[in-house]
């Protein structure tokens, strides 16, 4: 990879890293279901007067932001919300490599992979060690929020998969104009029209700082970077450098909000690594071993 493109990765890989940082900061200010409501507002408007539209069906458009934005986000943002640590949340959330793997099993019949199920094994028993040490340091109901937010993001994976070669930009973009509406009503429903009114006229500016850097930095920066990545190289070179989007997460977090980790949790959130690299790279070292042997 060329060094500017490298330049690329760390910057997209940086502003996805900060991102729960970020997200802390914004639920200081607005309650969760409104901050997913405005942050996709600003995502999809005024972006859609200036990108086409991509080419895919309205069940299409519909099924992914339902999936990868509106249910990925209101289950992140409630269960950070809730006591979710921006660092663990940035790990956590990474199970969605695993929900993927699961989910295209079953719906449409890709077989798991030797090193695939061994790396989904490994990343269960620190997923579990996180949740035994959830009583202590961190609310179970946040973790298994998160969780959810994760099988969101899997199943919008699934649902891209059926699009081909699709300007990435053009799906995050028109796909923002599906949950501002159910954000909002969701807000309308667990906010209630007090804290909505409350929250909007006290705003300040470390709030509407977050919603400018979730929507435009996070989202529209980050996106639009990572496409070119991918019109570049093959997916399977590009890809490898999310794992790095925790790594950022988890040290962002311990630097800017002081949080601290149990050594547990750390141990746990060190075999989800392992359990992602085994993912990423087994398959091909597992190759280059057999080919070895036959050679």
């Amino acid at each position: 990879m060329a060094p500017k493109d490298l330049l690329l990765a760390l910057i997209v890989i940086i502003a996805w890293g900060l991102n729960f940082v970020v997200i802390r900061y914004g639920l200081d200010g607005l309650p969760p279901m409104l901050l997913g409501g405005l942050r996709f507002t600003l995502v999809a408007i005024p972006a859609i007067f200036f990108i086409k539209r991509p080419n895919l069906p309205l069940r299409w458009l519909i099924a992914y932001g339902a999936t990868i934005s509106l249910g990925q986000f209101a289950f992140l943002f409630e269960a950070m919300a809730n006591g979710m640590p921006a660092g663990l949340a940035s790990l956590v959330l990474q199970a969605q490599a695993f929900f993927t793997l699961i989910f295209a099993a079953l719906f449409i019949g890709e077989r798991l992979r030797a090193a695939s199920v061994l790396g989904l094994l490994v990343a269960a028993g620190g997923l579990t060690m996180i949740g035994l040490e959830s009583d202590q340091a961190t609310p179970l109901f946040a973790v298994l929020l998160t969780l959810c937010a994760a099988s969101m993001w899997a199943m919008g994976n699934i649902i891209t998969r059926r699009f081909g070669n699709i300007d990435l930009v053009a799906l995050v973009v028109w796909g923002g104009l599906i949950p501002p509406l159910p954000f909002f009503a969701l807000s309308l429903w667990l906010e209630g029209p007090a804290q909505i009114q409350q929250s909007l006229l006290g705003i300040g500016w470390k709030s509407v700082l977050s919603l400018v850097y979730l929507a435009f930095v996070a989202t529209m920066l980050g996106y639009s970077l990572w496409s070119k990545l991918l019109s570049r190289y093959p997916a399977g070179k590009v890809a490898p450098f999310s794992l790095l989007v925790p790594v950022i997460g988890l040290s962002s977090s311990a630097w800017i909000l002081g949080e601290r980790l149990s050594a547990l949790q750390w141990w746990g959130g060190a075999l989800v690594m392992v359990g992602l690299l085994v993912n990423v790279f087994g398959p091909q070292m597992l190759s280059r071993v057999m080919s070895a042997r036959s050679a």
